[in-house]
């Protein structure tokens, strides 16, 4: 077990483990700490806690200080930076005639570094545009391509839900979403309906997946074979939450309607699975994670 604190360095970002050097701190508090990217400065999200060493990342690099009001300075200072490094980029960019288009700027804490974040159909060849930021800013440059997650993560906006987006208000990192997850929950497979404004899967598919996983391995699916208190029949219907069941009874005419039962007054006989249409899940795989 270690001593940890968890650190993050932008409002919903990661959280990072790092060494308090025997320092008490509170969630909130502004520090710096030494990173891969050098010397920079967060807000701890986990207060000192012990964690097993499994889950650490060594060496564990250790808080340096707690931020200072001339280093709480600094970050406005980067911030107004950032803006008019965005401006000038932007600037470049249309002289060189780059597809591409600019999302964010990120200045380190210690300057040694600016960071460009920006989105493009496919690969760009950035090299004279670096090397023009370069002579202009006089230190090390940076350009990252990233995806349209990361693009709805730093920009912000409002969801289908009418809520802000998940992955800027609260999701530290994206995890993986698939058409599966839709498929097992019963959702229509329409883009529209299943798509966040990203254009990807929407991340709340992941939420509820867990349990809607352990439903399905006690309920019976559609087209399972079941024996049922009033004979033996096919299972047309399934509904998870409500743990109900609309059974095609053998006995009866062809044009009866199901009979409806709790999933605990069948036994199942033979299960049927989830159908997947090749064809469809084909068209939606751009929905997934890329």
């Amino acid at each position: 077990m270690a001593e940890v604190i968890g650190v993050r360095f932008k409002e919903v970002g990661k959280v990072y483990y790092f060494d308090p050097n025997h320092k008490q701190l509170k969630q909130g508090d502004t520090v710096i700490v030494e990173t891969s990217r050098g010397v920079e400065c967060g807000r701890v999200a986990i207060p000192n806690k012990e964690v097993p060493d499994d889950q650490i990342v060594h060496p564990l690099k250790k808080l340096i200080r707690l931020a200072t009001k001339e280093d709480k300075r600094k970050l406005e200072d980067n911030a107004r930076k950032e803006k008019e490094a965005l401006r000038i980029c932007e600037q470049k960019v249309a002289e060189h005639g780059l597809e591409m288009k600019l999302v964010d700027v990120e200045y380190t804490f210690d300057n040694s570094k600016i960071l460009f974040y920006f989105t493009a159909d496919g690969r760009v060849d950035f090299r004279a545009l670096v090397k023009d930021l370069a002579s202009v800013f006089r230190t090390r440059i940076e350009l990252r391509q990233i995806g349209v997650r990361d693009e709805s993560k730093m920009l912000g906006g409002l969801g289908v839900c009418g809520r802000p987006f998940c992955c800027s208000s609260f999701l530290g990192e994206f995890h993986p979403v698939s058409i599966k997850m839709a498929k097992e929950q019963g959702l229509s497979l329409s883009p529209t309906k299943i798509s966040g404004t990203c254009g990807r899967l929407m991340c709340c598919l992941k939420y509820e997946q867990e349990a809607y996983s352990d439903l399905l391995k006690h309920t019976p699916k559609v087209g399972a074979i079941v024996k049922t208190p009033l004979g033996r029949g096919l299972v047309v219907e399934s509904n998870l939450l409500t743990r109900t069941l609309k059974v095609k009874m053998d006995n009866t005419p062809a044009d009866a309607a199901p009979q409806t039962f709790k999933v605990n007054q069948v036994r199942i006989v033979k299960d049927g699975y989830i159908k997947v249409n090749k064809k469809e899940i084909e068209e939606l795989r751009q929905l997934e994670d890329q």
